[in-house]
């Protein structure tokens, strides 16, 4: 067969290349040049890597690459439009619409329309959202004749994830449930029974889920030879953006697609590998040369983003770790004479006074609420910090979206704890009525007619002045009325989880629980609540994880009555009329409004601001304790703790309290983060805190100004 190569006027290019010199630093112009090969381009935080992929697929289109041989693989389809869009301004090409550029799970389904066939599906087959796989995995675990009430067989949502898992990171359903579920392993091969159907459900009813987009598009590069060489050829030229945060899924695909040509560029920052709880394997960055021996190696190591005290500090912390490729970001920024503060408050209290008070001290010296963020390990770690910013009037949005005291799982537990002071509370009541197995909205009503029956037709001795507190009084009443109720509907008579139910609530009034919220709330979880989340959430660790602190944080108040009242500042945002924490939505401002950011470390990449406060950087709390029981776990905790230094623009505090109540009610002396004490001490400034008990807020509007507020 000839060959014949297609030559491109290339005449402008050198005029191009100098002003692509002009625009780039000299790390980015040699990435942008780089001679077609496999590339490895190791880019540190803050150091324009997005900026170098344009240019590089504008290079490659003006060098004469036709702009459907290049593949752009992205995290999102925003990226890879906005990249595109840079592209053609640069180029000034018409045909830069026709690149492959997009999510791995839009090329896979660009790739599929033409090829489904091959597989057994119509070219016009439906693509599964979650919740619709969810319903479907519903209607297999059906099929599949499981007594899920006897068996206590896991939620389809969880169901779905470790389906979801095993195929990402192409483990069988086996491995993952000894794994990551142990809990379910009696019920392996029942789960494995509901995932051959829904496998085989998928086919004769045209649909694929999202990860079937990626399995299917293996399969094919696997399997059709024919159709693999097609785009294997096509694909001269391949980039990977992010690609730290790639599963093994995904990386085979993109190794399978460069099989031909090898011109696979792939662009990450092995120090920003943190998604390893949900597949990223840290792996396909670190090990791509053994992959590609022939790779070149490049590093963006000029940031722009921080001032050199933050970078001084961000190199020493992650130099701490054995796999990386280690690279020293250099600041272009000027220094500010400002170094990280460390900031040693004498407790969780203290702690959240100074965040605020500081807060409101860089707003009146300029820094708007949008350019400021709080950071943590854990959600649970903003518990006292939101009640102390709803305190001082300080508007804020939580990363994740929903307020910590506004989670399903942290309002189940508020619940109980609500019936427990306020037995005629219909909505408490029907919200934890619900969480007994077999009870939905029907039998929620009626138990809860009853026993609302049950406490005006109560005994008069159940509610003399005699009894020896007014919760045992009102729970005498609930006794009484939780017979009746299960009177009323008879099915409940037999029913050993709503027996358990009533007992769990006589034991949270008892002389033992009464009045001490943790403890009430600790008993709750481990009497029932922590295996209804292990059934029914994917993420079901996190939130026990959240459990826990709530019972912590509750250890500081003396009556169930006082945690419930200090929450309701929660239900009150800007002055407005105090409403029940029932709804899932977050209360925010105006449109006009400035707003402070909460958020985890994990929600935070990729962002940035101008200062940024770490809090709880304490051992036990950063890294996580939960984490470190996995191999390698400790890097990817000092991974993630480099991601939030680096999100600091010109400030970073990073805060710890010294004492901490805990369970029992016993104070404990809390050590600094081993990321803090593995630091020189000169890379930090040390505040040394007072307290000046004027309480600073802001004003009931933030267009007012705040001076005349603040002392």
């Amino acid at each position: 067969m000839a060959r014949y190569v297609i030559k491109r006027d290339r005449s402008s290019v050198p005029e191009r290349l100098t002003r692509y010199k002009s625009e780039l630093n000299e790390e980015q112009f040699a990435v942008v040049t780089a001679q077609p090969k496999a590339t490895l381009v190791v880019a540190g935080a803050g150091t324009g890597k997005t900026r170098a992929i344009t240019y590089r697929v504008a290079y490659l289109i003006e060098q004469g690459v036709s702009p459907q041989r290049i593949l752009l693989a992205t995290f999102t389809n925003r990226a890879a439009r906005e990249m595109l869009r840079r592209v053609e301004s640069l180029t000034g090409s018409q045909n830069v619409h026709r690149v492959w550029g997009g999510t791995f799970h839009r090329i896979a389904n660009l790739i599929l329309r033409r090829h489904a066939v091959s597989l057994g599906f119509d070219s016009n087959y439906s693509i599964l959202d979650s919740e619709d796989a969810r319903d479907f995995i519903n209607v297999c675990i059906e099929d599949a004749a499981i007594d899920t009430k006897a068996k206590r067989f896991p939620k389809a949502e969880v169901v779905q994830d470790i389906i979801s898992y095993a195929t990402n990171t192409d483990l069988p359903l086996e491995n993952v449930i000894a794994g990551k579920y142990p809990y379910f392993e009696m019920l392996t091969a029942q789960i494995k029974r509901v995932d051959g159907i829904y496998q085989s459900r998928k086919i004769e009813r045209n649909v694929m889920d999202y990860d079937d987009l990626l399995l299917k598009l293996k399969q094919i590069l696997v399997e059709k030879k024919e159709i693999a060489e097609l785009y294997t050829e096509q694909f001269q030229h391949i980039l990977v953006d992010e690609y730290q945060d790639t599963n093994r899924l995904q990386a085979e695909i993109i190794d399978l697609l460069a099989v031909k040509h090898r011109n696979v560029m792939v662009v990450g920052d092995d120090a920003q590998s943190i998604f390893a709880w949900r597949g990223a394997e840290f792996t396909n960055l670190y090990e791509f040369p053994k992959r590609y021996p022939e790779a070149q190696l490049f590093k963006l190591e000029t940031n722009y983003r921080s001032t050199p005290e933050i970078l001084a500090l961000a190199n020493t912390s992650i130099a701490s770790n054995r796999r990386q490729f280690p690279k020293i970001l250099k600041a272009v920024k000027r220094s500010r004479d400002m170094k990280p503060a460390l900031v040693p408050c004498s407790d969780v209290e203290q702690q959240s006074a100074f965040v605020a008070s500081r807060i409101l001290e860089l707003r009146d010296e300029g820094t708007s609420l949008e350019d400021i963020a709080v950071m943590y390990r854990s959600h649970y770690h903003s518990i006292e910090l939101q009640l102390e910013l709803s305190r001082r009037n300080i508007p804020y949005r939580v990363q994740s979206g929903v307020r910590f005291f506004e989670q399903a799982h942290i309002k189940d537990v508020i619940s109980y704890l609500r019936v427990l002071v306020n037995p005629r509370d219909e909505l408490a009541w029907k919200r934890i009525l619900k969480l007994i197995p077999g009870v939905g909205n029907v039998t929620a009503n009626r138990v809860f007619e009853a026993l609302a029956t049950g406490t005006q037709a109560s005994p008069p001795a159940l509610r003399t002045e005699s009894e020896r507190s007014e919760t045992a009084a009102a729970f005498s009443v609930i006794r009484h009325a939780g017979t009746r109720a299960v009177q009323s509907v008879p099915r409940l008579g037999s029913n050993r989880p709503f027996r358990d139910f009533i007992t769990l609530l006589e034991t949270l009034v008892s002389d033992d629980f009464r009045d001490r919220p943790g403890a009430q709330i600790t008993y709750i979880f481990e009497n029932g609540y922590e295996q209804y989340l292990l059934e029914n959430f994917e993420n079901a660790e996190s939130r026990s994880e959240d459990i826990r602190g709530l019972a912590q944080f509750a250890q500081r108040y003396e009556t169930t009555e006082a945690l419930l009242s200090e929450l309701a500042l929660l239900a009150t945002e800007r002055f407005k009329e105090p409403q029940p924490l029932v709804g899932e939505e977050v209360v925010e401002g105006g449109e006009d409004d400035e707003l402070l950011t909460l958020t985890s470390v994990h929600q935070a990449k990729g962002l940035e601001w101008k200062a940024v406060f770490i809090i709880w950087a304490a051992e036990g709390k950063f890294p996580s304790p939960k984490s470190l029981r996995e191999i390698d776990a400790e890097e990817e905790e000092r991974r993630l703790w480099y991601v939030a230094l680096t999100r600091a623009k010109d400030e970073l505090y990073v805060t710890y309290p010294l004492l901490l109540t805990d369970y029992n009610r016993q104070t404990v002396l809390q050590k600094p983060s081993r990321f803090v004490t593995e630091c020189p001490p000169a890379l930090f400034e040390i505040w040394d805190l007072e307290e000046d008990h004027t309480f600073n807020t802001l004003p009931s509007s933030l267009h007012d100004s705040p001076t005349e507020y603040l002392n």
